[in-house]
């Protein structure tokens, strides 16, 4: 099967985290979800942010260069990073999102 990760972001940060998370084929497909208010503690402090959760679909193989790749493009010190597995889906959105999210796939379009 696949995962499913939860990525949170700053508005303006999401799209574009999202596209190079895409566009490199770790991620098949990302869902952006807008207006998400995070309440958290941080450095001994309780914070709020607006920020953007990303919904991103993925196979196994992909995980952990897709979890350094979000750490790497990511303006939080700590991002939010939530992997979980995925045990049934429609087996051709499965099979699609394994054939899509193939890093060095070349796009279809010419």
């Amino acid at each position: 099967m696949f995962r499913v990760i939860f990525v949170t972001a700053p508005a303006r940060e999401a799209e574009p985290l999202a596209r190079a998370l895409v566009e490199e084929r770790l991620a098949a497909c990302a869902n952006l979800i807008p207006g998400v208010r995070s309440l958290y503690w941080w450095r001994g402090k309780l914070e709020t942010s607006d920020e953007t959760l990303l919904m991103l679909k993925a196979p196994p193989r992909n995980v952990k260069r897709l979890m350094r790749r979000v750490t790497e493009l990511h303006s939080y010190q700590v991002p939010e990073v939530v992997v979980l597995p995925v045990r049934d889906a429609l087996r051709a959105y499965a099979a699609w999102v394994k054939e899509e999210a193939r890093p060095g796939k070349r796009s279809g379009r010419k």
